[in-house]
């Protein structure tokens, strides 16, 4: 137990207190998925899971709202790895360990996974309680959401018998969200040739502090990207230079959230000219990113290594991650102040005798990433390299007037004392892709205020989480 179960709605925070005890990245989520089945065979209630490892849990109504439509609660079961580098922490085996930070909790020193951890908590806190109405109600709780939404993508058919659900994957109190963007991803590959170690001074770079954030909710921040901060350092170097060879280079984690790290490993002719071009480039960093106060870069000497990737290598290098569009795109010409196509390049690395790199593109219109896919394509394919774009996932289309958005505004107007805002996200949710396998189904999505998500700053506002289960509950009481 933390000191989080202390805090109200109780029944919430015990269960994510119980989730962030048990490791749940992307892709190794079977043993919460397991933890969660047995409880609820325990208390006696239908469970089952599909082909891909989802789960479906079923409640019968309480007493006289037998005769009310079921609702489906639905939250995916992964949450985002990432911690500072100076943080020892193994995502596989070892717990996250929330604190209470003032009107926050947070993690120590890595994400939090209150995204989307609180909302499948307060899934489970209706599921487990004895005296919260609700007609019959089923939770789905879907793997793999961060990395694809590979749960999504495979969930069986005719196997949800609600056509209305809450979607808990919202991060902002006051709003609803009744659309979001597709997307698909991108892996660029670059093949990579060698040669004999040929200069006199080696260098390890590092560019660290930028705050990240979620590549779909904080695109339009301006936030900095390490890896395309590489590409402008090396730009600039190749300006007074080009005696010089790359060594090793990488940067990010994974591929929805803005890299707040990358690194590279130089040999070089000249080291009076890399110190000057460190020196602007502090100036780069410290005036053009005003969002990102805490950037640096590092620089140490290294010794020197037996060989380098060759100088058209190098240069190509260079060239493509100057060249890689990245942030935003377009804004949304139908809906004001919204991000209509974006992308962001959230993993760079060397591997074995290739340069391999992973994008997310996102946008809020069919074929809205054409234009930039064949911009990418054009840039590899002239570069020597390769790119494969796979995983789409269509977005949400925005239906402002359907009965859960119409019930979940009048009782969010109620508890707030003024209206909430009707939004729609660049960030991907689950919704159209559940819509594509469940047409009929009528979705709205709540959640409580959650800051800096996918990155080790990731925070949820307390009172904001009292907030929407207040609303939550409120809504399953009058469907």
């Amino acid at each position: 137990m933390s000191a989080i179960q202390s805090l109200q709605p109780a029944q919430l925070w015990h269960w994510f207190d119980q989730i962030c005890a048990i490791p749940h990245p992307s892709y190794h989520e079977n043993a919460l998925a397991e933890f969660i089945v047995n409880w609820a065979k325990s208390k006696g209630f239908f469970v089952e899971r599909d082909d891909v490892g989802n789960v479906l849990i079923r409640k019968p109504a309480t007493p006289g709202m037998e005769n009310r439509p079921s609702v489906a609660l639905q939250a995916h079961l992964d949450m985002v790895p990432q911690a500072n580098e100076s943080t020892q922490h193994d995502f596989l085996t070892d717990p996250i360990l929330p604190r209470i930070q003032g009107e926050w909790v947070t993690a120590t020193g890595t994400t939090l996974g209150a995204d989307n951890g609180i909302g499948m908590a307060s899934a489970l806190a209706v599921l487990d309680s004895d005296d919260i109405a609700h007609p019959e109600l089923e939770v789905l709780l879907t793997m793999t959401e961060e990395a694809g939404m590979e749960g999504a993508l495979g969930l069986r058919a005719n196997w949800l018998k609600s056509n209305l659900m809450i979607n808990t994957d919202t991060e902002e109190n006051g709003e609803i969200y009744i659309g979001c963007a597709g997307g698909e991803n991108a892996d660029l590959s670059l093949p990579v040739h060698r040669q004999p170690n040929k200069f006199p001074h080696c260098f390890h770079i590092a560019i660290k502090g930028l705050s990240g954030g979620h590549s779909g909710c904080d695109i339009h921040t301006q936030r900095g990207n390490a890896i395309k901060l590489l590409g402008v350092f090396l730009t600039a170097l190749r300006y007074v230079t080009e005696d010089f060879a790359i060594v090793d280079i990488r940067g990010g984690s994974v591929r929805n959230a803005i890299p707040r790290e990358a690194f590279l490993t130089l040999a070089l002719d000249d080291a009076t000219l890399l110190t000057m071009v460190v020196e602007k480039f502090k100036d780069v960093l410290q005036q053009g990113l005003p969002e990102d106060p805490n950037a640096e870069i590092i620089v140490t000497a290294q010794a020197l290594p037996e060989e380098t990737f060759d100088i058209p290598t190098t240069q190509t290098i260079a060239h493509i991650l100057s060249a890689l569009p990245n942030g935003v795109q377009a804004m949304s010409q139908s809906v004001e102040g919204v991000v209509e196509t974006s992308l962001s390049i959230g993993v760079l690395k060397t591997v074995d005798d290739e340069i391999k790199g992973t994008i997310l593109l996102r946008s809020l219109i069919e074929g809205g990433t054409d234009e930039v896919k064949a911009e990418l394509t054009d840039l590899l394919q002239k570069s020597g390299g390769n790119v494969k774009y796979y995983g789409y996932y269509p977005g949400w289309a925005p239906q402002p007037n359907t009965e859960i958005v119409t019930l979940t505004k009048k009782h969010y107007t109620e508890i707030l004392g003024h209206e909430p805002e009707i939004k729609v996200i660049h960030a991907g949710l689950e919704c159209g892709l559940l819509k594509k396998i469940y047409p009929n189904l009528d979705v709205v999505s709540i959640g409580p205020t959650i800051r800096n998500a996918h990155s080790p700053d990731e925070k949820v506002h307390i009172p904001a989480v009292q907030t929407y289960w207040q609303l939550l509950t409120n809504v399953l009481a009058s469907l």
